[in-house]
């Protein structure tokens, strides 16, 4: 029930299927502070459902005062803004072998935008919880089958970190209503958690005493290392950090052509547990630190830039973030089951003419 055996080999129809659904962000995005609402990568668990004027929202549970709200209700209320930086938590899943079959995510499963919604923590606090509460547990309106096991994708969070005043219940994206496949009319964004906790198509919050046993809270997104093992449960970002792709590109290999000479590298570095200290270039394994700005957004990714003098030649670039915490990208991928967490330095190979 736990996950599906590793495969080696080719990838199957079903996962070329998924990967045509579920879309990356291109690289040469990474340029772009806030990601366009249709560059954002995309994770759609099972079909996007139908929304329209009727939505509402219900607030349950173990609340002294359980409401709901229709959409007109919620977005007249005072908004918050905050830039968030996103990431699928089967982020370079592509990269592992043998490999979970599931959406072969190499690089591009992360993105950041601007989300717009009331705190969550306000409508809590209108509903009054009952002392017993632990859990929130989020109810989206998309179902289906996972493993066999037909269920509402839905998840929960501790009830301290659902009462943080940077989760929002969201109904717009960079400025404009939520797009159909990002979650409309509404959707919880969860600032520095992997995107399963952003649940979209939210129909109901509820308060509960007990942890919460969904399939895609207990059986789903964990870190696993065996087959079996109850595993850890996926939650905060780890560091990370990409580069933006230089020079042209060759349209089947994806390998960059560069001219020799001064060449500007940039790319973006985050971590879900503290900000980025650090950031290092390396050219054939040679590294050196490149320029990190300071945090534009608390919740969003930092940009960085470095000066490479290209040489011609056959080159392999790469990079690798270090947060505040002491966390470090790792040089090779961490093995797990699902693929999940897969932090490993990104590696461009370049071809530099004279």
């Amino acid at each position: 029930m736990f996950a599906r055996p590793p495969i080696v080999g080719r990838y199957t129809a079903e996962e070329v299927e998924l990967a045509t659904r579920n879309h990356g962000m291109p690289l040469e995005a990474l340029r772009y502070d806030v990601t366009p609402a249709g560059l954002h990568y995309l994770l759609i668990h099972f079909d996007i459902p139908p929304s329209d004027e009727s939505w509402s929202l219900g607030i349950g549970g173990l609340v002294e005062r359980p409401f709901s709200l229709s959409l007109a209700e919620l977005t007249s209320q005072d908004s918050l803004s905050i830039r968030v930086t996103l990431e699928c938590a089967g982020n370079g899943r592509g990269q592992i072998s043998p490999r979970y079959p599931s959406v072969p995510w190499l690089e591009e499963g992360v993105s950041t935008a601007e989300w717009t919604g009331v705190p969550l923590a306000r409508l809590l606090e209108r509903a009054r919880l009952r002392d017993a509460v632990t859990e929130i547990v989020f109810h989206g309106a998309d179902r289906g089958f996972d493993r066999g096991v037909e269920h509402d994708f839905a998840r929960s969070l501790p009830l301290h970190e659902a009462l943080r005043e940077d989760v929002l219940v969201a109904h717009a994206m960079n400025g404009a209503p939520l797009p159909p496949q990002h979650g409309a009319p509404l959707r919880l964004v969860v600032p520095r958690w992997y995107g399963m906790a952003s649940v979209k198509w939210l129909r109901a919050i509820e308060a509960i005493d007990h942890p919460f046993d969904g399939f895609q809270q207990a059986a789903a997104y964990h870190f696993r290392r065996v087959q079996g093992e109850k595993g850890e449960p996926c939650s905060l970002m780890r560091v990370n950090s990409l580069m933006a792709p230089p020079g042209s590109v060759d349209f089947y290999t994806r390998r960059r052509i560069v001219n020799a000479g001064s060449v500007q590298m940039s790319g973006r570095a985050w971590s879900g547990v503290a900000a980025v200290e650090r950031v290092e270039f390396a050219v054939d394994r040679d590294w050196t630190d490149a320029v990190v700005a300071k945090p534009q957004a608390p919740h969003a990714w930092q940009s960085w830039q470095v000066e490479w003098k290209a040489k011609t030649g056959e080159h392999e670039l790469a990079c690798r973030a270090t947060d505040a915490a002491g966390r470090v990208q790792p040089l090779q991928p961490v093995w797990d089951l699902s693929g999940f967490g897969n932090n490993a330095v990104q590696r461009i190979f370049v071809t530099v003419r004279g």
